[in-house]
């Protein structure tokens, strides 16, 4: 997926057709019944949930930590998702986040490892690839390959790209994979807070690093992606024995 840029005419122009993004205070209702379900959560001690909506790229994340048996939040920032919204159908080159709940994968970045990180990373180069190719069986992998891309694939994304200085994979469709359900879903730093993704998670460098340096594997960190209404009902029907 090529990550987009969208032209803004002015900063004034933008102020008046997209209102600040409302703060988890503004929604005591929803942060209310949001941490009533974090509180069942039981195999996780992380979580990162990034609220947006299907008609619009402008979303919010915020971090979760439970700390003895109260969950806290810890972080939150404006974020960017995909151009097109949200979608709980997701189809490779839609311009779609994915709605779900995903377990968190590795770290990566063109730039040498932050410190202070806890995570795996793996400092990229130009022979890093992630494969959205649907016709390809390497379809939503990262391919190490000195070879000639083109001739191998149709499609690509190099892992060393300008927005990918530093990134975290989010393991949406990865097990098992379904061609063309989408690929390349990251946690990746934005072009700006004006600047959509093509269905990724984006922050500001400074964000990103944060969170970053937040996850801990040990933790078993999530991130759930939706709108305050697909949040809950995700979560209420994780946290709802089978019968």
């Amino acid at each position: 997926m090529k990550k987009l840029l969208v032209p803004i005419l002015s900063v004034v122009c933008f102020a008046f057709l997209f209102p600040s993004l409302p703060s988890a205070a503004d929604s005591p209702a929803f942060e209310k019944k949001l941490t009533e379900q974090l509180s069942l959560v039981q195999d996780s001690h992380q979580f990162i949930v990034v609220e947006g909506k299907t008609n619009s790229y402008q979303a919010l994340l915020r971090t979760y930590e439970k700390r003895g048996n109260k969950w806290v939040q810890v972080h939150k920032s404006a974020a960017v998702i995909g151009k097109n919204g949200l979608s709980s159908s997701k189809k490779e080159g839609d311009g779609r986040t994915p709605v779900g709940l995903f377990s968190i994968g590795e770290s990566f970045g063109f730039a040498s490892k932050p410190a202070n990180l806890k995570m795996r990373y793996t400092q990229t180069n130009n022979y890093h690839y992630w494969i959205d190719d649907p016709t390809s069986p390497d379809y939503n992998k990262w391919i190490y390959y000195r070879g000639n891309p083109n001739k191998r694939w149709k499609s690509y994304e190099r892992m060393n790209h300008y927005l990918y200085k530093y990134a975290v994979i989010i393991n949406y469709n990865r097990n098992p994979i379904i061609k063309g359900k989408g690929s390349a879903i990251f946690l990746h730093r934005w072009r700006q807070s004006t600047s959509p993704t093509a269905g990724c998670v984006a922050l500001s460098e400074k964000q990103l690093l944060n969170v970053m340096r937040w996850i801990a594997p040990s933790k078993q960190p999530k991130i759930i992606i939706g709108d305050q209404s697909s949040i809950l009902t995700q979560l209420k029907a994780r946290n709802t024995p089978a019968k």
